[in-house]
């Protein structure tokens, strides 16, 4: 069987992973610091915190902006449950809109939810494709967008606007208009989950962009406060002041990385493009080959004048199918050994948000961007001949139910 998307543990990383047990630091330490300054250097952003995890670093941005009851946040029907489970988290309200057929947010969808509510925009950049950054940017700050912002926080107030809160955990990697994904707005947030491109086991990054008055160094530190239970000083901190003394300056919450965490992160950012992206392009470019030949087949919009994908995920779509038969075509693949996926079921779809009162029917082309989705394996260890078994299995597969 091939796998879908297994994660890259060559002798480096368990070298690397190896020198930070035998360091004595497991937990947040030099490697996580180190980390985070190579991250920044790498975006192009401002300052960058690393988390345990995408989730904790949207949650720990939506709570220092101050999101809470009664609060609005903007999404994409087409996400991952995280996305809008920590506006939930908050207190808030999510508002989904619907999406393109590239599978990212709509600015028009957008630009028509706001209200005097709409705290944050949450953009995702679904596949690693990112979105209209430029138009996202431009409409927050429009005189008629502007003009309905309500502040309630001193944070709000500073910014004087809509905090748009890029939600990145596909797209390390990824360039929008010569810019690399974590520069591109006020605050991005990177994923480095096991089936990540980049992974750290568990872990993810708050990447800092926020323009002035605001001080990012400085926000990195209250970040950084609160990402450890409110204490004024970590491990690291308390070996370097020469004190053990701390404070609890706020009810914070655990969201730090560990040393562990970060030792595999450098490494794999250390070859992230000259060989994760260059192996991950590849496979794109050979699947987009194979299928464009395809008269069935409608192949992702991965790269234009404007942008590069992150090659995470290859979201191939067939054409004029139902939901029912693309089921039937993932099954018929996994008859042949080859592991596939969907990305994503839309949030209105799920239970809990349907409970809620979402509707799939107010979001047409979230459902058929998932209705006739298969997501491919792509990964650095697959080869040449398994990438032609893919396409193989994938074509049969399509003969076979759309024959019967």
């Amino acid at each position: 069987m091939i796998p879908f998307s297994p994660p890259r543990i060559d002798q480096k990383i368990i070298d690397e992973v190896i020198d930070t047990l035998k360091s004595g630091w497991i937990t947040t330490g030099p490697k996580t610091k180190d980390f985070e300054k190579k991250l920044t250097q790498y975006a192009g952003n401002k300052a960058t915190l690393c988390v345990n995890s995408a989730t904790a670093g949207l949650e720990l941005i939506l709570r220092w902006y101050g999101v809470k009851r009664g609060d609005e946040v903007i999404l994409p029907a087409y996400t991952y449950a995280a996305t809008a489970n920590v506006i939930i988290h908050c207190g808030a309200r999510p508002v989904f809109v619907d999406v393109k057929e590239d599978f990212n947010i709509s600015l028009k969808a957008i630009e028509k939810a706001v209200t005097s509510k709409t705290k944050v925009i949450i953009p995702v950049d679904l596949g690693g494709y990112p979105c209209d950054y430029d138009a996202i940017n431009a409409l927050v700050k429009k005189a008629g967008i502007r003009k309905l912002f309500t502040p309630r926080t001193p944070e709000q107030k500073k910014l004087g606007r809509i905090l748009v809160l890029s939600d990145a955990a596909h797209s390390i990697g990824a360039w929008y208009r010569k810019k690399r994904t974590g520069s591109l707005t006020d605050i991005t947030v990177f994923s480095f989950h096991a089936v990540k491109n980049l992974t750290t086991a568990e872990g993810g990054a708050v990447c800092l962009n926020l323009p002035e008055p605001f001080d990012n160094a400085v926000l990195y530190s209250e970040l950084n406060i609160k990402s450890l239970h409110g204490q004024n000083k970590d491990a690291l901190a308390k070996t370097q002041g020469g004190t053990w003394r701390y404070d609890i300056l706020e009810a914070g919450y655990k969201f730090n990385m560990t040393d562990l965490q970060a030792s595999i992160g450098l490494v794999e950012l250390s070859r992230y493009d000259k060989d994760m992206l260059v192996r991950r392009k590849a496979i794109f470019e050979a699947y987009t080959k194979a299928f464009l030949k395809m008269p069935w087949a409608q192949v992702p919009e991965y790269h234009t004048a404007d942008k590069t994908t992150s090659y995470h995920v290859y979201l191939l779509r067939i054409k004029g199918i139902t939901e029912v038969q693309r089921d039937l075509i993932m099954q018929e693949i996994r008859n042949r050994e080859v592991s596939v996926n969907v990305h994503f079921i839309p949030l209105p779809m799920m239970t809990f948000y349907k409970k809620a009162g979402y509707r799939i029917d107010d979001y047409p082309v979230s459902y058929d961007n998932y209705a006739r989705e298969i997501s491919l394996p792509v990964y650095y260890d697959l080869t040449d001949a398994q990438v032609k078994t893919v396409v193989k299995a994938v074509c049969e597969a399509v003969k076979t139910v759309l024959a019967s």
